[in-house]
Order: structure tokens, then C-alpha cells, then sequence
């Protein structure tokens, strides 16, 4: 899930609020500001700075081609692991920040192993599998009770007797990481779409006195270009996404093979980044592009290095 999705859930401009009941004045209301901010971070994180919260899905990926039948590629699992901290402004008023990093697995749809190679029914070819390890995933600014246009901020929710939902689409159309700079003239942007919905019980999420919710559902859909080390060029298709979860106490309460995974091969994913995390976001592009020139750094040094070889022992007499 991208820091989009986050801002999307925590918004604080966008569509309609959902009419609800009149509530006692000792509950949140989301008619002001200041309590439609705070129900939005409740949802996205804990109104205590500093508490790391988990948001754990699984589910499937799936292609779609022109032409031909829908197809499981892969089981997936991941999450997010996140915390608040709160800012405040003398003319915008209270906000909050949210930093996060996340790793989603993908797996062998028959057995839910962890892949690490995988023949790519379409070229033949097998290539490596790169899970995704995004860090950060960070909300890019904070949000107020104010924005900065002075509108005040809204919490987009559904109030249905006691539950409670949200549900935010994050359509993504931007230069693509793995492209070259002549994007605006033949194309190759990256095209995507995030969907999100949370649930939670509509009781605990009002109660200011809940600082973090005891539980969330949520579902998570994403439609996106094939991802890159599947090494699939310009073919025709796209990559579906398909998937339920919910928030977590703890990595030890995270399904396998996930929880031992991030244990042995991604153990900073433990803990979210600092609250006063300034780098930028990484996605699962940027994120293999960095890779990808790493291993090329390293083919042309070795390459290089064998090249200067030869060249010294031709001088000394030596065979190449």
C-alpha cells in the first residue's frame, strides 16, 4: 500500500460525510474539525505519538490479458507498520503525521511457499522473485483540523447502527522510475489504481477515551502495470490485486509464512521509521530500480576489473 492510500483514508478534502445520529456531547463528533481529525488518524494509526500499529493482509495477484482467461499468478501476504506523531500550526491547528515501511510476499499459489524464482508463463524465461520492501511509506505532509485553504477537515465515513467504515480509491499516473525521460512523448507513465476500505466498530472509533482501535478490517485491491521483475516488456495486461486483512498487536500475531520471513530477511520491518522521518517514499519501482543498477554497478565494476586484468598480465608477458 502506497502513502496515497494513506492520505486518501486521512483526507481531509474530498467527498461526502455520511449523516449520522445525534451523539452526547462526551463523544467524538465528525461534524468538527478538530474530532473529524482525530477520527481519521484513529483509523490510519493510534492517537498516542509513538504507537506502532500493524495492518496485515493476504490474498492474490492475478493477470488480466486481452484475449485470454483471468489467472492466479501468486498468493500474496504483507503489512504495514506504522505510528503517529502529532504537529499542531497557529493557523491550520492540531494535526498528525504518519510514517510507515511495509514488505508483501509473494507465494506459490498451491503450496504458499515463498518464491524466489519463477518461470513467467508468457516468455518462458525464469526470473527472480522481488518481494516488496518499501521504506518509507510516509504520509508527504501532515494533516490539520485546517487545511490550508482554511476548509476545515472531514472525516469521510459511512455510519451504518454500530459499525463504521471508510473507503478511498488513490488513482496513481506518473513518470515511471524504469523509464527513460522522453515520457510525456511516446508514454510508459506509470498507470495505477489503489482501493481501500476499512471497518471498524463505530462505538470505540467516537469514545475519545479509545485511544487506538481494538480492532480494524480492512480490504485492499490494487490494478497496475506488470510489476518489473517479471520482466514481461511491452506486453499487453495488467496485474490485479485481491485481498482482506486486519490490524494486528504485534509481527508475532502476523500469519506464516510472513512473520518468520521478516524476522530472517527483513528484521528493521519490526519497528515503524522515526516519527521525524524525512526521506522520500520508496515504491516497489523505485525500490527494484535500485537493484537493478546495483547488480549493473557491480557487473560493469567486475567486468572491469577482469578488463584490466588481462590488459596487466598481456604487458608482463602473461596469458590473458
Amino acid at each position: 500500500m502506497s502513502s496515497n492510500i494513506l492520505s486518501v483514508l486521512a483526507a481531509a478534502a474530498a467527498l461526502l460525510v455520511a449523516a449520522s445520529p445525534a451523539r452526547p456531547a462526551s463523544l467524538l463528533d465528525p461534524a468538527k474539525p478538530e474530532d473529524a481529525l482525530r477520527l481519521n488518524r484513529k483509523m490510519t494509526c493510534s492517537l498516542e505519538d509513538g504507537l506502532p500499529v500493524i495492518h496485515w493482509w493476504k490474498g492474490a495477484m492475478l493477470s488480466r490479458v486481452p484475449g485470454e482467461r483471468d489467472r492466479v499468478l501468486f498468493n500474496v501476504q504483507g503489512m504495514n507498520i506504522r505510528q503517529c506523531g502529532s504537529v499542531s500550526d497557529p493557523k491550520r491547528g492540531p494535526g498528525f503525521r504518519s510514517v510507515s515501511r511495509e514488505v508483501m510476499l509473494y507465494l506459490d499459489p498451491q503450496t504458499n511457499e515463498v518464491l524466489r524464482r519463477w518461470k513467467n508463463p508468457w516468455t518462458g524465461e525464469e526470473v527472480e522473485v522481488i518481494h516488496v520492501a518499501n521504506d518509507p511509506v510516509n504520509m508527504r505532509a501532515p494533516m490539520f483540523a485546517y487545511g490550508a485553504d482554511g476548509k476545515p477537515a472531514v472525516f469521510r465515513g459511512t455510519f451504518v447502527k454500530d459499525k463504521v467504515w471508510t473507503s478511498g480509491e488513490a488513482p496513481l499516473w506518473y513518470d515511471n522510475p524504469l523509464a527513460g525521460a522522453y515520457q510525456e512523448y511516446v508514454g510508459n507513465n506509470y498507470h495505477a489504481m489503489e482501493m481501500l476500505n476499512s471497518f471498524t466498530d463505530a462505538k470505540a472509533l467516537l469514545d475519545p477515551e479509545v485511544k487506538t482501535l481494538p480492532s480494524v478490517s480492512i480490504s485492499w485491491a490494487r490494478v497496475s502495470d506488470w510489476i518489473p521483475w517479471m520482466k514481461m516488456g511491452g506486453r499487453a495486461g495488467v496485474v490485479v490485486f485481491t485481498t482482506v486483512g486486519k490490524r494486528v498487536a504485534s509481527i508475532d500475531d502476523l500469519s506464516e509464512p510472513l512473520r518468520s520471513e521478516i524476522k530472517a530477511n527483513y528484521p528493521v520491518y519490526v519497528a515503524p521509521p522515526p516519527l521525524d522521518d524525512a526521506r522520500p517514499n520508496e515504491t516497489s519501482w523505485t525500490y527494484i530500480k535500485k537493484i537493478i543498477d546495483s547488480r549493473r554497478a557491480a557487473g560493469a565494476g567486475a567486468a572491469a576489473g577482469a578488463a584490466k586484468g588481462a590488459a596487466e598480465g598481456a604487458t608482463k608477458g602473461d596469458p590473458p
